[in-house]
């Protein structure tokens, strides 16, 4: 926030702008909009003689934002699978409320349920995801090409990263605690399976696989 000194001071949390100002702004702003397109004289003038109120709170870093609108990025606005009951005259459908694992059941009219389900269908010509640029399908660009790209456009270098591959546990045997290593397949009836059973008992435990018949 500023101060009449000019000077920032953090505001406290929470606060991201004044309400009762932003109101009038915005109502203002609705109406010279509204008078610039013809349409101001379809309103009501009751309308601009109470005190309008706009929503606005802080938002934080966004990561809750991202968070809530990650569901919708390759998702519909509802899975099939939470659909209870479908007739003629309603839907019934399984939800959660935010902040709470307890399932709930709502009924809708039909005509309101495709209401709500079609505010979630983007205009003609939106897309909810678009990669452009070097993050594009059919972009061919090297990575070496990419990198020095960024650099001098933003005049810092781009680290090397090292991708480092987690090693996974051998599997152990449950019984001798030797590690397992895999000799071959064995088919149902095969009789080389007691030679390689036998063959255990050095510490290293022979693993094999038991091919199921038809």
């Amino acid at each position: 926030m500023s101060s009449a000194d000019g000077r920032w001071h953090p505001s406290r949390a929470g606060f991201y702008l004044p309400v009762r100002a932003l109101s009038r702004i915005f109502r203002a702003k609705f109406r010279a909009a509204l008078i610039k397109h013809g349409l101001f004289g379809e309103i009501p003038e009751e309308v601009w003689a109470q005190a309008w109120n706009v929503h606005c709170q802080a938002a934080g870093d966004g990561r809750d934002a991202v968070s809530y609108l990650a569901h919708y990025v390759f998702k519909v606005a509802i899975a099939e699978s939470r659909i209870v009951h479908v007739d003629d005259q309603e839907v019934r459908f399984r939800y959660h409320h935010a902040h709470s694992n307890r399932e709930r059941t709502m009924t809708l009219p039909i005509f309101e349920f495709m209401r709500r389900f079609l505010q979630h269908v983007l205009p003609r010509g939106f897309m909810k995801v678009r990669y452009y640029g070097f993050l594009s399908p059919s972009s061919a660009m090297p990575w070496e090409d990419v990198k020095a790209r960024i650099e001098m456009a933003s005049g810092f270098d781009v680290p090397e990263v090292e991708a480092t591959l987690a090693v996974a546990s051998p599997l152990r045997c449950r019984q001798c605690g030797g590690v397992l290593r895999f000799c071959r397949v064995v088919l149902p009836g095969d009789s080389a399976l007691p030679a390689l059973s036998s063959r255990a008992g050095d510490g290293l435990a022979m693993l094999t696989t038991i091919a199921a018949g038809p």
